[in-house]
């Protein structure tokens, strides 16, 4: 454990000052200049869009249901029109590895374009920095307001400020839990406060992590929880493209009047950078771009759309902060020729496997059967002797029907000659449901003394006796019948 240093300890007895020096720096709030440009807008576009698909989805209906809805207590997933069962969990496991390598690909491309725009962690801190904007005003307000001592002003302005900030995060929580909790019913609850302990739990939960980390926490969550951050340069090559500060147009920077034409700057020993820090101010984590490419930055193109903004009122050529390579900046290459190294092995090779990985997916849905059947022996009694000497084994069958329609199904059995079942060879399953089917399968005498003792192969047919395409939908399982000594 890391422990203070002590200046001026005394060396023997009597009385000496101590002072205490803290090895640790306090961390300044950052107070981010709001900022507008095509970087920002686009930005907000994001915003806007995963917005209304996270609180908006949860109300979509479809074939008298909610069209999204991840039912855990009945163990069945609502997505539009597929309806998917704990076996199908292979779905889960590709989306997830279709997630990763087009996170891969993207970064190797273009750096931290998810985190920049998509990421709830921004979108949230977005939305939060706008409210409070609205409630406290611009960056040289906030800062006044914070520095100034308590009134009514402060008090109603704090206030409005954390009362609209709960009141989001409450509400996005509300919608999470309404992804697993069809959310008219949780609606109807809500005037009544009569939510289960688990929906109290979660609502407050989700609604509190996202007040704090969007509120309070912000570019500690980026900085230093996130942990993108630290493997995103395993990513990276000197061919990606990432807000780059373009240092042999800049430097040396300084200020200078207005009036000084962009031909001049050479003579004057000036760079296009005003060193105004604008690009500094804007930044949600509150780096300076100008130092070079650093695990901090999360990509919002903040300080580009900034630095664009001072070189229109300087009449000098945007592009002093841009979307760059290291290679593009270091040889001055063009965009053209920086998009030209796009097509490197690595990203050819991510975007080879993700092709591959999310055809796979999609032909597994296209081609998957309308119901699964899991096959289970009776283990209380795996054989025993009937009637004319027949030999019978105990099977219990799972059929699952992922149709939002009542199906009836026909059992057959083969493999080994004279085998029958022994039970009723239909079933009927209600929609969406699973039912266990006890099944009995008895072979003759002679096929018995023909095997021999032990276990012997043999396959169950289950077809979908009527709907559309019903003589495509049969599903077949392998299975042993055991003979006894």
């Amino acid at each position: 454990m890391t422990e203070p240093a002590v200046r001026g300890a005394p060396s023997g007895g009597g009385d000496a000052a101590v002072e205490v020096v803290s090895l640790y720096q306090a961390q300044q709030k950052i107070y981010a200049r709001a900022v507008t440009g095509w970087f920002s807008g686009w930005r907000w576009a994001l915003v806007w869009l995963t917005q209304l698909v996270f609180y908006g989805l949860p109300w979509l209906s479809w074939n008298d249901r909610q069209a999204v809805l991840f039912d855990l207590g009945a163990r069945r997933f609502y997505i539009f029109g597929l309806v998917l069962h704990p076996q199908d969990f292979i779905y889960l496991t590709l989306l997830l590895i279709i997630s990763a390598y087009g996170l891969f690909l993207f970064t190797a491309v273009a750096g931290r374009l998810w985190c920049g725009y998509a990421c709830p962690q921004t979108v949230y801190t977005e939305i939060f920095m706008w409210v409070e904007q609205k409630f406290e005003g611009d960056r040289t307000r906030r800062m006044k307001l914070d520095a100034s001592p308590w009134s009514g002003e402060k008090l109603l302005r704090k206030g409005g400020k954390q009362a609209a900030w709960i009141a989001i995060g409450l509400w996005t929580g509300f919608t999470f839990v309404g992804y697993f909790t069809p959310i008219k019913t949780l609606w109807a609850e809500a005037f009544t406060l009569g939510f289960g302990p688990w929906e109290w739990f979660w609502v407050l939960f989700y609604g509190f992590a996202t007040y704090g980390n969007a509120g309070f926490m912000r570019e500690q969550v980026c900085k230093y929880m996130c942990p993108y951050a630290r493997f995103q340069s395993a990513m990276f090559d000197k061919d990606t493209m990432v807000i780059s500060y373009d240092e042999s147009r800049g430097e040396p920077r300084g200020s200078r009047p207005k009036s000084m034409p962009h031909a001049a700057l050479k003579d004057a020993g000036k760079g296009e950078c005003i060193d105004c820090t604008l690009c500094v101010q804007v930044c949600p984590t509150g780096i300076d771009i100008r130092k070079g490419l650093q695990y901090e930055c999360i990509g919002c193109a903040a300080c580009i759309d900034v630095c664009d903004g001072v070189m229109d009122k300087m009449n000098y050529p945007r592009g002093l902060i841009r979307y760059a390579t290291q290679n593009g900046i270091k040889n001055h290459w063009t965009r053209a020729e920086m998009f030209r190294r796009v097509l490197r092995p690595r990203v050819l090779i991510y975007t080879g496997i993700l092709v591959a990985i999310v055809a796979a997916f999609g032909a597994s849905l296209a081609l998957r059967s309308p119901f699964r059947v899991d096959v289970v022996r009776d283990r209380g009694a795996l054989a025993r002797l009937v009637e004319d000497g027949r030999i019978e084994n105990v099977y219990r069958l799972q059929v699952m029907n992922a149709t939002e329609s009542p199906q009836r199904y026909r059992i057959e059995v083969e493999g080994i000659p004279g085998i029958r079942l022994a039970s009723p060879a239909e079933v009927q399953v209600s929609a969406t449901e699973s039912r266990w089917v006890p099944v009995a399968v008895q072979i003759p005498p002679e096929a018995a003394a023909s095997l021999g003792a032990g276990a012997h192969a043999i396959r169950f047919e289950i077809k979908r006796q009527a709907g559309h395409d019903a003589d495509k939908a049969e599903v077949h399982e392998k299975s042993t019948f055991v003979v006894p000594r």
